[in-house]
């Protein structure tokens, strides 16, 4: 079974985290069987960006890194406290580890400066929010970071995405890293994708 961390910092947002658990379940039960999501944050209930609160599966700090195989990363809203986690140094040495031992990393929208924080993405290519009004893209060169001005960017095992919109196609792409092409479209297509 292929275990995917899926990292919850207060101040998520609630649609950016479903996608991985929804694509994973459909593998799960409709895919090769293969995936299984386990929900992680710092604290004993996590609140999310639109006053949503999530209680997640477990905490951090009673998890054991190398027993999971990928690393999911939903954004958040600075307004509603997602950096004060996502900027953690215990979430920092989570970024850091799954780096150390190339497993996929998979990020969405603002994810990506948590990723980028923890010293992972120098000199990679990469993407975060891109509205023309936001500040987050001259936020992820200063850790220099080569900012792509595509949708999503793939630089090895790390996915980064610019917007919320991008959710699913993160989700997916991260299915086909741990499985398979023919499995991912196979998931893609029983979901209505294709």
């Amino acid at each position: 079974m292929t275990k995917i961390l899926l990292l919850l910092a207060n101040g998520f947002e609630a649609s950016e985290a479903s996608v991985f658990t929804d694509v994973m379940g459909w593998n799960k039960w409709e895919g090769d069987g293969s995936t299984e999501v386990v929900t992680v944050g710092k604290h004993p209930q996590l609140q999310c960006t639109w006053n949503f609160q999530v209680i997640p599966e477990q905490q951090l700090y009673d998890i054991l890194l190398e027993e999971f195989d990928a690393l999911a990363i939903p954004g958040g809203f600075e307004e509603a406290g997602f950096y004060e986690d996502a900027f953690s140094e215990d979430f920092q040495e989570v970024v850091r580890y799954f780096d150390a031992h190339k497993k996929p990393i998979a990020s969405i929208c603002v994810a990506a400066l948590m990723v980028a924080h923890s010293g992972v993405l120098k000199n990679k290519r990469a993407t975060t929010y891109d509205h023309p009004t936001s500040k987050r893209r001259d936020q992820l060169k200063q850790y220099d970071v080569q900012v792509i001005d595509q949708r999503i960017v793939c630089d090895d095992h790390i996915i980064t995405s610019s917007n919320p919109g991008t959710a699913f196609e993160v989700a997916f792409r991260l299915l086909e890293m741990v499985t398979s092409k023919e499995n991912k479209d196979k998931v893609k297509e029983l979901m209505g994708f294709v």
